[in-house]
């Protein structure tokens, strides 16, 4: 799965740089209001536990959090954000999964779909794709945390594997033992970088430098679209793939 880490590494990268821009908020202000039409009491909804926690790690306001938590529960001004998924294939025939949201499908698919064109590859129908990705927790943790303490509160924790990485460690879970493995992670004092629920692919497609290039470009499009709030894929990145 190196291929894959590499792009997750550069994801996490990227969305450090977006925290500093400020456009990380809209996406965690989207993951508020979406979270929160399933109920706006963190004790009883896991998903907007997890929100809120990204939320103040970014140290969003408390009234920017308000307001988008009592727009999704209905209490504020109403919103109509529904979530979709879409599915291609690009550069190499690689598998594309994006998670948006959008209040206006035909704007958000008009874009999907320019960004697979522009980039030589295809917007693919429902189902295409999506049963390669399966569902994983993702905890990034600092590098300047001790290895030997942290390996062990993975094993004990129910962390499925630990990746050390130029600026973190990268641990990945089960999404049943995320909550108690990112608990544990704090309850520890780890410094705890980013958490969140992912995507990883049961399989992944060896590209060369020119595909792998090819891909990075379709990818990053994607990310920049404004409705979309992740995107995924089975690239395996060669190890020695350059990042500008």
């Amino acid at each position: 799965m190196a291929g894959h880490s590499k792009w997750a590494n550069i994801k996490h990268r990227k969305a450090r740089q977006d925290a500093k821009r400020g456009k990380i908020y809209t996406k965690l202000i989207r993951e508020l209001t979406v979270a929160a039409k399933q109920g706006d009491e963190p004790n009883d909804n896991p998903r907007l536990r997890l929100a809120l926690e990204r939320a103040n790690s970014e140290n969003m306001p408390k009234d920017t959090i308000k307001r988008a938590i009592e727009r999704g529960a209905g209490k504020g001004e109403a919103s109509n954000l529904e979530e979709v998924i879409y599915e291609g294939y690009g550069p190499g025939g690689v598998a594309i999964l994006i998670e948006a949201m959008t209040d206006n499908r035909n704007r958000t698919v008009a874009e999907v779909r320019h960004a697979f064109t522009k980039y030589g590859g295809n917007l693919g129908t429902d189902g295409s794709v999506a049963y390669i990705f399966k569902k994983i927790g993702e905890i990034y943790v600092s590098s300047d945390s001790d290895e030997e303490k942290l390996f062990e509160a993975v094993i004990e924790n129910g962390g499925d594997d630990v990746e050390k990485n130029d600026d973190s460690f990268r641990i990945t879970s089960s999404p049943a033992d995320f909550e108690k493995l990112l608990n544990a992670l704090k309850k520890d004092n780890f410094s705890i970088i980013n958490a969140e629920l992912s995507m990883k692919p049961d399989n992944t497609i060896d590209l060369d430098h020119e595909t792998a290039e090819k891909l990075l470009k379709i990818l990053d499009f994607i990310d920049e679209i404004e409705d979309v709030q992740e995107v995924y894929s089975n690239g395996g990145f060669p190890d020695d793939f350059k990042i500008d």
